[in-house]
């Protein structure tokens, strides 16, 4: 399967969303029990570093960042989300979407790449470590989704060219 990385348009939205529901339904993707509206989740997120993942025509992922902080000193630090199409999990689509949002951050001066993963998501701490994030914590009991208490291990990248002076 060929897969190609591109920068998200705002029509790749409809496509976008719900690739979002479908990690959403999973129950190990987010906390979030529903999707936002495209104006909402363009205000969460940077304008820059915003890609899909197409195979055989279909947008097959998304990567996005969102900004951790508004403090200047945080200015180079931002949030990953990565989703996959059920359809295309397991088949490389994320590692490519990461691999190349991390180099898509390190072009816009982005020094710093955290995730918060739903600690059942095996899979999505394996793709973070295969990108060069490394776990540096466990947030037990974060929040509740469905009634119950979940754990958020912590994860980040410290670029290797942005920020080293």
């Amino acid at each position: 399967m060929e897969v190609s990385v591109e920068d998200m348009r705002d029509d790749d939205w409809v496509m976008v969303r719900a690739i979002y529901l479908e990690g959403i339904a999973t129950g190990d993707a987010t906390f979030e029990t529903e999707a936002p509206t495209f104006e909402a989740w363009d205000a969460a997120h940077l304008r820059e570093c915003r890609l899909v993942a197409r195979a055989g025509g279909e947008i097959a992922g998304w990567a996005a960042l969102s900004p951790v902080s508004s403090r200047r000193v945080h200015g180079g630090v931002a949030e990953v989300s990565v989703y996959v199409a059920g359809k295309f999990r397991g088949r490389g689509v994320g590692r490519a979407l990461l691999a190349a949002l991390v180099e898509e951050s390190e072009r816009n001066d982005l020094w710093t790449l955290q995730a918060g993963v739903l600690a059942e998501n095996e899979a999505s701490v394996r793709l973070h470590a295969a990108c060069g994030f490394r776990v540096v914590g466990r947030r037990e009991r974060l929040g509740k989704l469905k009634g119950a208490w979940r754990d958020v291990v912590l994860l980040e990248r410290r670029s290797a060219v942005v920020g080293n002076d």
